[in-house]
């Protein structure tokens, strides 16, 4: 039972903390990495999200969570830590909470899903086989 929830809970734990640091930088120190770019900024926040949806899916189906429920509760998972995290930044210096940050989260998180789902299956048998061992599919 401790051996399954270090192997499959703690990196969601550990990715989701991971985006509360980097969303606790003020602005000054944000823009240090060069993240100035609209675009950077948003493939981030779809990227970070993917994951993070990709890791609570795969801890929640090797839980036992049918697929189908691992999927809509992963989702829903992504969509409140991003709102929680949209809502964290208001306390941040030189930070504010945008819900155009919660659609693209949303977006990653929905990517994700669609990927496991429809996209895996059918992509070359490495990949496959690479998502296999990861337990994605």
């Amino acid at each position: 039972m401790i051996k399954k929830i270090f192997k499959y809970w703690f990196p969601l734990f550990i990715w989701a903390l991971l985006i509360f640091l980097f969303s606790a930088r003020s602005t000054g120190v944000v823009t240090e990495i060069h993240w100035g770019d609209f675009i950077i900024k948003k493939t981030a926040h779809i990227i970070e999200y993917a994951v993070l949806t990709l890791l609570s899916y795969r801890a929640m189906k090797e839980s036992g969570i049918s697929k189908t429920n691992a999927a809509l509760f992963s989702i829903l998972f992504a969509v409140f830590y991003g709102t929680t995290d949209e809502f964290h930044q208001a306390f941040t210096p030189g930070r504010e909470p945008k819900a155009r940050d919660v659609i693209f989260d949303t977006i990653g998180s929905v990517l994700a899903i669609y990927s496991v789902w429809n996209l895996l299956p059918k992509a070359p048998i490495k990949l496959r086989n690479l998502a296999e061992k990861f337990q994605l599919i």
